[in-house]
């Protein structure tokens, strides 16, 4: 079992290290039939200690995620599960509820705002709040949140009022993202948003020649780690949680390790691979919509 995080504005407590549904297995096509490997690997990571899944419509694998959940012998109440809407945001209630269909389950721990780059035609931010919110009273959701929002986007929505408050904001975190998301990262911290970190090992698969990798070999062998353990624990000291994956028992296990709290960064440690990501940027997702600055609102 992983450490985990208390969130004192929604009561729920989340297990630091999530097992993501999405990157890899990404599908798009929730009609799509049952990816047996994914059942496996959701089998996999829940038998080497995972208890955080995280899925998203948009995904189009949650009929595989449900499988996987029908055919393992962990107690619902014990697996903290998160889903995202966007595709069918102009439905948050009937979005929702086609998700739990599809888990195979009564509620969900987590509901997020998949992207704040929605149609506004469809829906306003402060309607679709509301729906959210609406899930949180029914019980169908355990707690609501957000991801990939800018600050900008989370100053609008705090400046509606909300009855209830975002509980996280889930954000491509890395290294080569860092230095241009300090900002966000203060300002959730003053508003008591954990923050989720996604694609937390991207220096690693998406930039292996990068000036981040050579730290990440040296504090390797300086803590008797691997490179991936180093950088999850960069992206935990610098948020709260870290989603990652792999179709890899043995690497799965590895990501685990990270949560031992003997194993620590030296803040030496930190600024180096902080000053070796500030060498280069890059974003793996939503590239247009938050580098470019182009927006759907």
């Amino acid at each position: 079992m992983s450490q985990t995080i208390t969130i004192d504005s929604s009561k729920i407590t989340i297990p630091i290290i999530g097992y993501g549904t999405g990157t890899k297995w990404y599908s798009g096509d929730n009609s799509k039939p049952i990816d047996k490997n994914l059942v496996k690997s959701v089998h996999d990571a829940l038998s080497v200690g995972y208890r955080h899944l995280d899925a998203a419509e948009a995904y189009g694998t949650e009929t595989s995620v449900g499988e996987a959940l029908r055919t393992q012998s962990i107690a619902r109440n014990e697996i903290f599960i998160t889903s995202k809407v966007f595709k069918n945001i102009g439905n948050i209630e009937q979005a929702c509820t086609d998700v739990l269909t599809r888990l195979g389950i009564d509620y969900l721990d987590l509901w997020l705002i998949h992207a704040p780059f929605f149609d506004r035609n469809k829906i306003s931010l402060e309607k679709a709040w509301q729906e959210m919110e609406k899930l949180v009273e029914s019980g169908k959701v355990k707690a609501i949140g957000v991801s990939n929002f800018q600050k900008r986007h989370l100053e609008e929505l705090f400046a509606l009022n909300p009855k209830i408050k975002p509980a996280v904001n889930q954000i491509e975190l890395h290294p080569y993202v860092y230095k241009g998301t300090r900002e966000l990262l203060e300002y959730c911290k003053s508003k008591g948003v954990v923050i989720e970190a996604y694609s937390p090992l991207g220096p690693l698969t998406f930039k292996s020649d990068g000036p981040v990798n050579e730290i990440l070999e040296k504090l390797a062998q300086k803590y008797n780690r691997t490179p991936a353990q180093v950088l999850l624990k960069w992206n935990i000291i610098k948020g709260d949680v870290v989603i990652t994956t792999s179709s890899k028992r043995d690497r799965l296990e590895d990501f685990l390790k990270t949560a031992d709290e003997n194993f620590q960064l030296s803040d030496d440690d930190v600024k180096a691979i902080d000053d070796a990501g500030a060498k280069l940027h890059f974003r793996k997702y939503w590239t247009k919509e938050i580098d470019g600055q182009k927006e759907d609102l």
